[in-house]
This record gives structure tokens, C-alpha cells and sequence, in this order.
């Protein structure tokens, strides 16, 4: 099985935006393809990751129509739905394309539109995942958040400030991310007076509702000098699910998923926690961020909290988390912030993350669904 390479990567502006999603996807994988030199009828499979254009616009079939808008017939077209890691499974289902031999050329765009909906209408489509006896009671991923955070910060006596750290980083890293949804500085105080959502989880706490697109461009190693010299090589990829019930858990600040993932993702890349540089982490909510550095092992159980507070995973620390400013500052479109987040790691790796630039071979994307239900580990390095 040869390796593969991303050549090419795009990402739009995220936050509210006009039209609909097939003109951000559109928008997306032209770019990706001007990124790499190459045209839409170069490719031999394109992926569209998507959590819900049905539920939130009534759009069905934007694969073929994102085909047409590139200009790519006759190329194979797949949607991924995988909830809000429906970006890691399409990374995923590309790498598997290129991996197997089915195509020398694959591109993934990501894509989600959900401002034009209601707060209320959006968490719905959101909630939909969960399990319907779950769903049926009015648990939210926002309950399960709050919940989560309450036990861990009792079982590890941890700080309340610990939490609102993880936002006040994300937010300052953010300023520097052009295509961030927020680009402004927040400090404690203001992330801890902030209304309660889920208690002890407060406004502050949580990832804005996002308009977005992202997109990724594959082939074989031994084929991307012939399309540019600035490439990385995904050299790790895996995914995993858990209970699709929460409450079923051993241990609700245990994600299964991550911690699967995560080894198998290892494992295939001859690589250690130790040996990543860089780390894009799925923080919808800020306890997610302390989750998975410890499923993952950048830190023991029950001890990410204090990494943060030493500042371990800001940009300048020993494994900077969440450069490109997180799901918390950039936004979190469903199905594209997966791709976002390899997008930000390919950045990192070829070294053009300009003022977010830091020193990196190595960089892992983990992208979660619903509350640890699905997760995919993504692991890049230099050549």
C-alpha cells in the first residue's frame, strides 16, 4: 500500500455566509484545485463530507452537483455523513481511495451551512444523533458537556479557570486565522461571566453555529513532485465509535473513540503522543479539549488540566493545541471542520501557517462525532 500525499488544500472564510452550501463547497474545492495547478476533470474521485444539508437546507445529491460546479464529470462522487466528524471520516474514505489504488487523483471538500437557522432549530438538527430514547427526554450535547465538566472537574479537583483557559487560548490563536469566525481576544473574566448554557459550562465554553467549507487534495506519494514540492504525507489514519448511549460508559471522561483511534492511528505511523509536534483537537466544548489530550496520551488522566494551566499547549508551549484558533474561534461548520483541521496540520507541516507558523514535522487532527460516538485520528508529517 503506498503512501499518500496532500498537494493541495483550501479553506473559506467560516462565520455567516451567504448562499447556500453547494456554492460553498464550489468555493472550496475550486481553490483546492487552483492550490495544486490542477482542473476539476484531473480527478478520478470526489468526496463531499456533510452532516445535514437535508435537515437544514433541503439539499440532497451536492456531490453531483459539486461535480457539475468543478467541472469534474466523469469522477466517482460519495457523500461522507459521519455527524460532526463527518470531515475525519471523508478524510478517511479519501486517503482509503488513493491508499488502495482506486485513484490517483482524490479530492475532499467539506462543507456545512446552518446560520440561516435558528439557535433552537440548529441544536435540534445537532441533537438528532444522540440515541432516540435520549433525544426523546431533550438531551442535548450541550447536557452532556456540562455533566462531563461538572465530574471531571469534582473527580481530578480541578479549577473552574482550568476550562476557561482552554477558550482564552483558543481565542488569542484565532486572532491570527484570516478565515476564523471570531478573531478577537477574550479574557477569563469575560469567558466566566459569561451566561450559563450547562452548569459549570458557560457561553464561553461552547463553538459558534458556522457557515464553511474546506478541502483537501490526494495522491500518491511517489506522484506529488509532479504537482508540487509542498506536500505533506498522511502516514496515520483511523477511526473508531463508542456507546452510542453515554450514560453507558465506564467512565464519562473516558472517550473511547479517541483512545482507539488514537493507538491505531499511531500504531500504522511508527510514532508516540511523544513524537507529535502539533495538535488540532475537536473542542465544541472546552472539556472535549481536556479529553482528548488525555485519550491521546499528551497528558495522564485527570491531568491535561494542568498542562493548560502552564501554559504546556499554548502556541509557545512543548505541543501547541488548536493554532488555527479551534472549533471555539474558527467555527464549526459540521461537516467541514474535520477537513479544517488537517487543513491547519498540512499548513503547519509544509510551513505556511504564516504568523500561527510553528516548528513542525509532525501534527495530528482528531475529529469527534457527537460525544465521543465517532472519531477518526489523522496523523501528517513532513516528507
Amino acid at each position: 500500500m503506498e503512501r499518500v500525499a496532500i498537494i493541495g488544500a483550501s479553506m473559506t472564510q467560516f462565520g455567516e455566509r451567504e448562499g447556500w452550501v453547494n456554492e460553498l463547497l464550489a468555493e472550496a474545492g475550486k481553490a483546492c484545485l487552483d492550490d495544486a495547478g490542477v482542473s476539476g476533470d484531473d480527478l478520478d474521485h470526489l468526496y463531499v463530507s456533510n452532516m445535514a444539508s437535508g435537515e437544514f437546507e433541503g439539499q440532497t445529491g451536492v456531490p453531483n452537483a459539486l461535480a457539475h460546479d468543478l467541472g469534474a464529470m466523469p469522477a466517482y462522487t460519495q457523500r461522507v455523513d459521519q455527524t460532526s466528524s463527518s470531515g475525519g471520516a471523508g478524510t478517511f474514505a479519501a486517503w482509503q481511495s488513493v491508499a488502495s489504488g482506486a485513484s490517483d487523483l482524490t479530492m475532499l471538500v467539506g462543507g456545512e451551512k446552518m446560520t440561516h437557522r435558528t439557535t433552537a432549530e440548529a441544536t435540534d438538527v445537532i441533537a438528532s444523533l444522540t440515541h432516540p430514547v435520549e433525544y426523546k427526554h431533550g438531551v442535548t450535547l450541550p447536557s452532556f458537556a456540562g455533566l462531563t465538566a461538572r465530574h471531571y472537574l469534582e473527580k481530578y479537583d480541578a479549577p473552574r479557570e482550568s476550562l476557561g483557559k482552554v477558550a482564552v487560548k483558543n481565542h488569542r490563536n484565532g486572532l491570527d486565522n484570516p478565515h476564523a469566525q471570531f478573531r478577537k481576544e477574550v479574557d477569563l473574566d469575560t469567558v466566566l461571566d459569561s451566561p450559563i448554557v450547562a452548569d459549570p459550562l458557560r457561553l464561553y465554553d461552547f463553538c459558534p453555529i458556522t457557515d464553511g467549507s474546506a478541502a483537501l487534495l490526494l495522491c500518491p506519494e511517489s506522484e506529488a513532485e509532479q504537482y508540487t514540492d509542498d506536500y505533506s504525507i498522511i502516514t496515520g489514519v483511523a477511526g473508531a465509535t463508542d456507546t452510542h448511549v453515554v450514560h453507558e460508559r465506564d467512565d464519562p471522561t473516558t472517550m473511547g473513540g479517541v483512545v482507539e483511534s488514537g493507538e491505531q492511528a499511531y500504531e500504522m505511523a511508527g510514532i508516540g503522543p511523544e513524537d507529535v509536534d502539533v495538535a488540532e483537537l475537536h473542542d465544541m466544548f472546552t472539556i472535549l479539549e481536556f479529553l482528548q489530550m488525555e485519550g491521546l496520551g499528551f497528558a495522564d488522566p485527570g491531568e491535561a488540566w494542568q498542562a493548560v494551566e502552564e501554559g504546556r499547549t499554548e502556541r509557545d508551549g512543548e505541543l501547541p493545541i488548536n493554532t488555527s484558533g479551534g472549533l471555539k474561534s474558527k467555527g464549526h461548520p459540521l461537516g467541514a471542520s474535520g477537513v479544517a483541521q488537517v487543513y491547519e496540520i498540512h499548513k503547519q507541516i509544509t510551513g505556511d501557517a504564516g504568523p500561527r507558523q510553528v516548528e513542525a514535522g509532525t501534527g495530528l487532527a482528531c475529529n469527534v462525532g457527537g460525544f465521543g460516538n465517532c472519531v477518526i485520528t489523522t496523523i501528517l508529517e513532513e516528507p
